[in-house]
C-alpha cells in the first residue's frame, strides 16, 4: 500500500491486472468509454463510414455514459461543427475580398499602361509637328531674307 501511494504521487498506477500505467485507473476508464462513445456518434452520423466492429472496453467496470450525456456531446459537437462552418464562410468571403482586390489593382495597373502608351504617342506626334513647324519656320525665315534682300536691291536701283 505504500508503495502504491509513493507511486501515486510520482503519478503512476497499477490496474486491475496489476500493470503499471501512467493514468488513473478511472481515467483510463472513463477514456475508454469516450472513445466507444465517440466512435458509437461518427459512425451513426457518418453514413458512408463502414460500421466497424464493436472493440470490448478495457474496463468491465465504470458508468455508462448516459442518453442525457450523449445528449450533450452531440449538442457540443454540433455547435463545434457549425462554429467551423461559420469561420469557414467567413474565410471564404475574405478570400473572394482579396481576390477583387487583387482584379482591381490589376486592372489600374492596366488601365495606367495603356494611358501612358497613349501619352507616349502624343508626345511622339507633337514632336514630329514641332518639327515640321521648325523646318516651316526656317524655310519661312529664308524667303523673308530673299524678299528684304530684293526690296533693298529694287529701292538702290531706283
Amino acid at each position: 500500500a505504500m508503495a502504491q501511494a509513493a507511486l501515486g504521487a510520482a503519478g503512476l498506477h497499477f490496474d486491475e491486472l496489476n500493470k503499471l500505467r501512467v493514468l488513473q485507473p478511472e481515467v483510463a476508464q472513463q477514456t475508454a468509454q469516450l472513445r466507444e462513445e465517440c466512435k458509437a456518434f461518427v459512425d451513426s452520423k457518418c453514413p458512408h463510414n463502414p460500421p466497424r466492429p464493436p472493440v470490448a472496453p478495457r474496463s468491465p467496470h465504470g458508468p455508462a455514459l448516459s442518453p442525457a450525456g450523449i445528449a450533450e456531446f452531440q449538442k457540443t459537437v454540433g455547435g463545434l461543427i457549425e462554429l467551423v462552418d461559420q469561420l469557414a464562410k467567413a474565410a471564404e468571403s475574405e478570400k473572394m475580398k482579396a481576390i477583387g482586390a487583387r482584379n482591381l489593382l490589376k486592372s489600374i495597373a492596366k488601365q495606367r499602361e495603356a494611358q501612358e502608351q497613349q501619352l507616349q504617342a502624343l508626345i511622339a506626334e507633337k514632336k514630329m509637328q514641332l518639327e515640321r513647324y521648325r523646318i516651316e519656320y526656317e524655310t519661312l525665315c529664308k524667303i523673308e531674307a530673299d524678299q528684304n534682300e530684293f526690296i533693298d536691291q529694287f529701292i538702290f536701283q531706283k
